[in-house]
């Protein structure tokens, strides 16, 4: 896979899936509302696949070994894979009730992570547990405190 290919893929299914999984598990957490976490998803998969392939683009353009053609290539893939693995997550929401939804989302959210973590330190010849143990505590603490806030925000405002 080519290099800016391989970013926009590893950055768009990391964000993706951290992004996403925190924004649906604090929505649930403060409405248990199919349409807000829905709506949640739809907006994450558009506005922030814009945002952080701009970020993408800006950070690419930045570095001087790059060409304007890899510049928008990883712009391009940051997008289309950021997009592809947030809209996923709305597979489950609408196929089940909303908690088996979140479960399931997390759960699927967990495994895809766990096999780029592999796949990363394979290339990298490194261990692959204690790339799968950081990546999928830092998913975890997102999860968490996205839940946590969800609950606060319900309590107050609810």
């Amino acid at each position: 896979m080519k290099r800016s290919i391989k970013i926009g893929f590893n950055f768009g299914l990391t964000s993706g899936i951290i992004t996403t999984l925190g924004l649906m598990v604090g929505l649930y957490s403060s409405t248990e509302s199919r349409l807000v976490v829905i709506g949640g998803i739809l907006t994450i998969a558009i506005a922030d696949a814009f945002s952080d392939s701009m970020g993408v683009h800006v950070a690419t353009e930045s570095e001087n070994s790059v060409t304007k053609k890899e510049v928008w290539e990883s712009t391009f893939g940051t997008f289309l894979f950021k997009f592809i693995f947030t809209i996923i997550f709305i597979i489950p929401v609408l196929l089940f009730n909303l908690q088996t939804a979140i479960i399931l989302s997390v759960i699927i959210g967990f495994i895809l992570i766990t096999i780029l973590s592999i796949s990363i330190a394979k290339e990298r010849k490194v261990k692959p547990w204690k790339m799968v143990l950081e990546h999928v505590i830092i998913v975890t603490i997102v999860i968490v405190l996205a839940y946590y806030a969800g609950e606060l925000i319900a309590s107050y405002f609810g």
